[in-house]
């Protein structure tokens, strides 16, 4: 390794030579930390291929790195340093690398996760979960590709203005509007739902699609093909409602902190048990025609900054989740918004670079994994110091990285200098006099607002029916 002494022969002497270390040497130990222990046997390899998986990966995440502004500059700068740090780089073209990337990102994310999780947990202390809950935030949001025709036809909404329930401008009851010229198709999007760990502020997992995906489709594949840990705790907002979509989630074990509003009809009175304050039934009448049994829940109501906040879990206890908890996790949750932000701002990925589909696709895919390293980096220096991971700041490390990536011949007397500036790379915490926040900008942000949910008494009707079916069982 950079920094070390190694055995040198020459004029037939054997002598000890000290390599000088370098920000290269600083980097390839970062991520050394991070591909020790990984395992990716289970990935197969096509039989020609002379590099390893976990070359790929390294030469990937340098990729995403690279503060290059086109996507064939950043690979040169990657490869370049992979083969300072490695000895050589993993595949030496960028159609090749591209290729090799949309065949094999596919099968690395779950190793990829996995291993991730693991870290996360080996250094996450006091930060991994929060009381007896693993809290794992979930949400979705776009991310734009550039507008080519394969990009349009792949991400793109079909069809759009042209519809059943698209209004022609002769038809339009403002005649002002009607000389105004039709908005343009939406540009091609590549929707996002991710996962992201609400203790340690880190991404977990995440899925991708077209631009009209659904993000509780996404959510319901996840829960089928990731692993996640006992008292695994959902939160969302609230487009994660539903008879369907919930029972999922209680099939597989897990448990769920989901905001409801008008959009959610209860029950209460139905006599499935013993009332008490909270608890509501979820029984659409779709599912009572299938002989489904209802979900029994527990309503929460709190004060927030813009008024009452309504949430649903499927943990009865107040041992187990009170309100006051509830209303904790619920406001952690609105950390993953400054992830995407992060993610699109910060690692400016809020328009990828890729000009057709997969490669935009498996541009996203890395993107997502080169930010998530640089973030674990920075949060396992800083836990060494108890500061807590909600004051790392991404900015700060994501330029130290860089900077040792633009200077890597560079040479560095403290074999510690990268860790320590990830160590440093926090928010400032002195007390502000004046508001941080633009002019222009309103004092709060507008969160968003949901009623109260319908709330109905269980007809006899209703009363039968369950009685009926918990006596047949």
């Amino acid at each position: 390794m950079v920094g070390n002494r190694k055995e040198s022969i020459g004029s037939g002497k054997r002598r000890s030579v000290r390599v000088p270390r370098t920000q290269a040497g600083l980097l390839r130990g970062a991520l050394e930390w991070f591909s020790k222990d990984c395992s990716l046997t289970e990935l197969r390899l096509h039989g020609n291929v002379g590099w390893k998986a976990i070359q790929l990966v390294a030469l990937a995440v340098l990729w995403s790195w690279s503060d290059h502004a086109r996507l064939t500059d950043a690979f040169d700068h990657a490869s370049e340093l992979a083969t300072e740090m490695f000895g050589r780089a993993a595949v030496t073209s960028y159609v090749g690398f591209t290729g090799v990337l949309r065949s094999y990102t596919e099968k690395l994310l779950p190793l990829l996760w996995a291993h991730l999780h693991g870290l996360m947990e080996k250094i996450g202390g006091r930060h991994w979960r929060i009381g007896r809950w693993l809290p794992l935030a979930v949400d979705g949001s776009r991310v734009s590709t550039p507008r080519t025709e394969k990009n349009e036809r792949a991400f793109s909404i079909k069809n759009y203005g042209h519809g059943r329930k698209a209004k022609r401008r002769s038809q339009w009851k403002n005649k002002k509007r009607r000389s105004k010229r039709i908005s343009e198709p939406v540009k091609p999007q590549i929707w996002l739902t991710l996962i992201w760990h609400m203790g340690l502020k880190l991404p977990w997992c995440w899925r991708t699609g077209p631009s009209t995906a659904s993000e509780r489709s996404h959510l319901t594949d996840m829960l089928e093909t990731v692993n996640f840990p006992k008292d695994t705790l959902f939160c969302g907002d609230a487009g994660f409602v539903g008879y369907d979509f919930w029972k999922r989630i209680l099939d597989r074990g897990h448990c769920f902190l989901i905001r409801v509003g008008a959009n959610v009809r209860l029950l209460k009175n139905l006599g499935a048990a013993r009332e008490r304050a909270g608890l509501v039934y979820l029984w659409p009448n779709d599912a009572a025609r299938k002989k489904e049994p209802p979900l029994l829940l527990r309503l929460l109501r709190f004060q927030g900054p813009q008024g009452k906040v309504y949430l649903m879990t499927n943990i009865l206890s107040e041992r187990e989740l009170s309100v006051a908890q509830a209303g904790q996790l619920y406001r952690l949750r609105w950390g993953i918004e400054l992830q995407f932000r992060t993610l699109k701002q910060t690692f400016r990925r809020s328009k990828l670079r890729s000009r057709t589909p997969d490669n935009a696709v498996a541009e996203l895919h890395w993107s997502l994994v080169g930010l998530s390293l640089v973030q674990l980096f920075a949060v396992k220096e800083q836990i060494l110091v108890d500061s807590p991971p909600a004051q790392s700041s991404v900015a700060l490390a994501l330029s130290a990285i860089q900077d040792a990536m633009r200077n890597w011949s560079r040479q560095v007397a403290d074999p510690k200098a990268l860790a320590c500036r990830l160590r440093e790379a926090t928010k400032d915490t002195y007390r502000r006099t004046r508001s941080k926040q633009a002019r222009y900008r309103p004092d709060s942000k507008d969160k968003p607002c949901a009623t109260q949910p319908i709330i109905l008494r269980a007809t006899r009707t209703q009363r039968q029916h369950y009685r009926a079916m918990t006596i047949a069982a």
